[in-house]
């Protein structure tokens, strides 16, 4: 990814990330707990071209609809 690409990445994750914490009333740990277990950052750097255009609402849905699936996945494995 060129530098240019990485950084708007970059800055988006962030800008988005502060916005999930404070929609869950998470601070910065718990939400590094969240991310290592759904991978929040990761689906923001692979989702940035069609979310940077949906706004941050959208994405904080899509967010929540993405680990509620996941969870729901997880509870029927065990």
């Amino acid at each position: 990814m060129e530098s240019r690409m990485f950084n708007d990445v970059a800055f988006y994750q962030i800008g988005i990330a502060r916005k999930y914490m404070r929609r869950h009333d998470l601070n910065p740990m718990q939400f590094i707990e969240r991310d290592k277990k759904y991978h929040i950052l990761r689906l923001l750097e692979i989702g940035y071209e069609p979310f940077h255009l949906t706004g941050d609402d959208g994405v904080l849905d899509e967010l929540d609809e993405i680990i509620t699936g996941q969870q729901t996945q997880i509870s029927h494995e065990i």
